[in-house]
């Protein structure tokens, strides 16, 4: 699965409302707020409890979680390194597109590849990609274990398990860095919020 262009005799059509005029009109920024950390970690539960504080603003939003998204528009991968790489591609322009119309776009992906957040990060315009690291001890993730996926991949149930047998690379210039460890859901949410707020993507 690369990313080459397969298709010919195609052309870029502009859009006739630009992102900006979305924005004025949503009284919001647009960006992709992209969680990443271990399973376990809290990515999802911090996501959901973020998207509700947005709403409760008034801000559009969205929240595009890392299971969902494979059954439906990824169902087709697996979790080797090249099926991992081809899901963070395509939820990455997934991302992009509602960025584009003006939603704060939250997503909670583990994305265990730097290369591959980077590559997202890539397509986007300057400021849109706010990369969050959820940082959580693994064995901290692993006595959560809320699936009980842990369970299984040490017992060698599941191949390619992020933290035991394929491994995870922590972001290295992430705009947020929130230490779950000792931290509640609500307090990281807040602390993205924050964040939201003192760089200008909220009014």
């Amino acid at each position: 699965m690369g990313t080459e262009q397969k298709a010919t005799n195609i052309v870029w059509h502009q859009a006739t409302v630009s992102k900006s005029e979305r924005e004025q009109i949503n009284g919001h920024r647009g960006a992709t707020l992209w969680l990443t950390g271990l399973s376990g970690s809290g990515k999802s539960t911090i996501a959901n409890i973020l998207e509700k504080m947005l709403w409760e603003r008034g801000v559009r939003s969205y929240v595009l979680d890392g299971d969902n998204v494979r059954h439906g528009l990824n169902k087709d991968l697996g979790f080797s390194d090249q099926d991992r790489n081809e899901n963070i591609r395509r939820i990455g322009e997934v991302a992009k597109l509602f960025t584009e119309a003006g939603v704060m776009t939250v997503t909670a992906f583990i994305s265990p590849f730097r290369q591959d957040r980077d590559r997202v990060r890539e397509i986007m315009n300057d400021g849109d990609f706010i990369e969050i690291y959820v940082k959580c001890d693994l064995d901290e993730c692993e006595k959560r274990d809320p699936k009980g996926l842990y369970k299984k991949a040490r017992s060698g149930e599941i191949k390619e398990f992020t933290g035991i047998s394929s491994p995870y690379e922590e972001p290295e210039r992430a705009e947020i860095v929130l230490e779950n460890t000792a931290k509640t859901a609500e307090q990281s949410a807040d602390e993205i919020l924050a964040y939201l707020e003192s760089n200008g993507y909220l009014a």
